[in-house]
C-alpha cells in the first residue's frame, strides 16, 4: 500500500504550496490535475493501485473526522436542519431523472440506477453500497464510477468560479458551503470546492466547514435509499424465482457510515471543552490544537484529491459510450439548478 500513499503524498506537498501561491484554483484542484496528468505517464499502475484505493476514501474519511474539531455540534445540527430541504429536492430531482432519462435512451436499469444514487447522494461510496443490492457487476460499478469522478473533476474546477460568476457572498462561507454541499456528487470534489472558495477570500476554513456538514447530512440518504433498492430487487427475485425463500442482500453495517459517527464525536469534544474549559492557558492549548487539526485535514484532502486525480482517466471514461456520460451530465445538471432554486426560495442566498 505504501507506494500509492507516497505517490498521493509526493503530489499533495507541491499542491499545498502552489495552492498558498495561487489561492484562486486552490492546492485540492492542483492536486487533481496534477495526478491527471502524471496518470496518462503511468505504464503500470498495478503497484500504487492499493495505495490509491486507501488514500482516496480512508484518508479522506479520516480528514472529514478531523473537521469536527474545532467545530460546535450546536451549529452542526443547525446546518444539518438548515440544509435538508434542499438535500431531499436534489436527491428527488436526480433520481427521478435517472429513472426516465434510463427509459428514454433505452439504458440498463442497473447503470442508471447507479448513476442516479452516486449523483445525488455520495459519490463512489453511494454506488459502492448500492451495488451488491441491486447485483450490479464490475464493468458496470466501473463504468457508474467513471462517471461521477468525471463530473466531481469538473465541479472541483469550475465552480468557485461559478459561485462568483452568480454572486455568492464572499463575507461568509454559508451560502457556497451549502451550495457545494448539495450540488457536488462526492465528498472528496465538495472538500476541493469549499477549501478553494475559503481560500480565496480568506475565510478560514468556514466555508469547508459548512460544506461538510451538509454533505454528511446528504450521505444519511444512503441508508433509506438502499433499504428501497433492497426491497425492490428482493421482490422482483421472488417474482422470478417463484419462492419466498429468497433473501435480501440489504446490509446496515456494510452501507452505514461510521466515519459520520466519528465528525459528530469530535464535534462533540469540542462542543464540551468550549462549555466547561475556562478561558486561560488551558483553552489557549485547545484552541491551538484544534487549529492545528484542521490544516492536518486541509493537506489530508489535497492527498485524497491527488489520489482521485490519479484515478481519473479521461481517455478511458470517454470509450464508456455517450450514455451514462449524458445520463450523468443531466442528473448533475438537474441537482445544481434545484439546489440554487431552493436556496433562492429558502432566502440562504
Amino acid at each position: 500500500m505504501i507506494f500509492g500513499v507516497l505517490l498521493s503524498l509526493c503530489i499533495a506537498v507541491p499542491s499545498w504550496f502552489l495552492g498558498k501561491a495561487f489561492p484562486v484554483i486552490g492546492g485540492p484542484v492542483i492536486a487533481i490535475l496534477l495526478g491527471m496528468i502524471i496518470t496518462l505517464f503511468l505504464k503500470n499502475k498495478a503497484p500504487f493501485d492499493k495505495g490509491l484505493k486507501f488514500t482516496s476514501k480512508k484518508v479522506l474519511q479520516w480528514s472529514v473526522i478531523l473537521l469536527g474539531f474545532g467545530m460546535n455540534l450546536g451549529v452542526v445540527a443547525k446546518t444539518g436542519a438548515q440544509s435538508l430541504p434542499i438535500i431531499l429536492s436534489t436527491i428527488s430531482v436526480s433520481l427521478i431523472l435517472a429513472f426516465l432519462l434510463s427509459k428514454a435512451f433505452n439504458m440498463p436499469g442497473k447503470i442508471a440506477t447507479l448513476v442516479g444514487v452516486g449523483s445525488s447522494i455520495c459519490g463512489g461510496s453511494a454506488i459502492a453500497a448500492t451495488a451488491p443490492v441491486i447485483q450490479a457487476d464490475d464493468e458496470e460499478v466501473a463504468q457508474a464510477i467513471s462517471v461521477i469522478f468525471f463530473f466531481n473533476v469538473l465541479a472541483a474546477l469550475i465552480f468557485p468560479s461559478f459561485g462568483r460568476f452568480l454572486g455568492f457572498t464572499t463575507d461568509s462561507g454559508e451560502a457556497f458551503g451549502i451550495f457545494a454541499g448539495t450540488a457536488v456528487n462526492d465528498t472528496s470534489s465538495v472538500t476541493a470546492c469549499a477549501s478553494t472558495w475559503d481560500n480565496l477570500f480568506n475565510l478560514g476554513s468556514e466555508t469547508l466547514d459548512k460544506a461538510v456538514t451538509v454533505k454528511l447530512t446528504r450521505t444519511l440518504a444512503i441508508i433509506p435509499i438502499t433499504l428501497v433498492l433492497a426491497f425492490i430487487q428482493t421482490r422482483k427475485q421472488k417474482k422470478e424465482a417463484g419462492s419466498e425463500d429468497v433473501k435480501s442482500t440489504f446490509s446496515l453495517k456494510k452501507i452505514f457510515p461510521f466515519f459520520i459517527l466519528y465528525f459528530v464525536l469530535a464535534s462533540l469534544i469540542t462542543t464540551m471543552v468550549y462549555q466547561f474549559v475556562p478561558a486561560g492557558d488551558a483553552l489557549d492549548f485547545f484552541k491551538s490544537a484544534f487549529s492545528f487539526l484542521k490544516n492536518v485535514s486541509k493537506f489530508m484532502i489535497i492527498m485524497a484529491m491527488a489520489a482521485i486525480g490519479l484515478n481519473t482517466n479521461v481517455i478511458k471514461l470517454v470509450k464508456t459510450g455517450w450514455k451514462p456520460l449524458l445520463l450523468g451530465f443531466c442528473c448533475w445538471t438537474g441537482i445544481t439548478v434545484t439546489s440554487l432554486v431552493m436556496q433562492k426560495l429558502t432566502g440562504i442566498w
